[in-house]
């Protein structure tokens, strides 16, 4: 398949008074268009800050970003974000709250006409299972309901790519979970590529075909989950997936003992 998005052996830092400090090193992957991909690794590892250099907030110190074959990130090259083509799920989800869902939803599409505008908005709407809700503001949503708003809202304006921020750290255990379930099932039913960061290996395993496992920002390994839980290509990962996996049973023991 032809990747829609490659990162090309890409650095990433930030300029100090003492010099240049490296967060991510020599960086490469490339994701399938249709595919959805996810960046997996603890706080500082670096996967937050290769999301923010795809959608065109950080600079490249070398290396490239292409999106569908286009460069869009080099030393020489920095398109503006608006013209990437990318959508931005946020972590918080970022909705107005003086707007109703249904307005959330269209403001990236005011060069339509008002006629064609609340018929996408209505048809993303009922994309996601949230119809209904329309005219409720987001304080009025629960926490499901305002990431599915947040997740139209996102895809309202067609993006070639979508990229999502911990789109479900603020959710419960088992929410979380289950709407990883569910964004993977409307993203694959509108065929959207999409590539998220997360540190809850039960959602990237929930949700992605393609696996990258951060580190010091490094990548140790981009795979299908499969492949990660079965044939890990150091001890690292293998540690990595272990921990991550017995974490997520503990977790869920806790909500367990806090039901009782």
């Amino acid at each position: 398949m032809t990747p829609l998005l490659e990162l090309d052996d890409i650095t990433l830092g930030y300029q100090t008074p003492a010099g240049w400090v490296d967060i991510v090193r020599h960086f490469s992957m490339s994701l399938p268009e249709g595919e959805i991909g996810c960046l997996l690794g603890a706080s500082g590892s670096g996967k937050t800050t290769v999301l923010r250099a795809v959608a065109g907030f950080e600079p490249v110190k070398s290396g490239m970003i292409r999106i569908d074959g286009n460069e869009m990130s080099s030393p020489r090259l920095m398109v503006p974000p608006e013209k990437r083509h990318v959508g931005m799920m946020f972590q918080d989800y970022a909705l107005f709250p003086h707007l109703t869902a249904a307005e959330n939803v269209g403001f990236g599409l005011r060069t339509l006409s008002k006629s064609k505008r609340m018929e996408k908005v209505l048809d993303m709407l009922k994309m996601v299972g949230l119809k209904h809700v329309e005219d409720r503001f987001p304080h009025e949503l629960s926490g499901g309901q305002q990431q599915r708003v947040a997740l139209a809202r996102a895809l309202a304006p067609e993006p070639d790519l979508l990229l999502l921020d911990e789109p479900f750290s603020n959710l419960d255990v088992d929410t979380r979970e289950r709407l990883a379930f569910e964004v993977r099932e409307i993203l694959k039913k509108t065929g959207h590529t999409a590539l998220l960061v997360t540190h809850n290996q039960a959602e990237a395993f929930a949700i992605a075909d393609r696996i990258g496992i951060m580190a010091d920002g490094a990548l140790l390994q981009w795979d299908t989950p499969f492949e990660l839980h079965h044939h890990p290509v150091n001890k690292k990962v293998a540690d990595f997936i272990h921990r991550e996996a017995l974490s997520e049973q503990q977790a869920r023991a806790r909500l367990r003992d806090s039901d009782r």
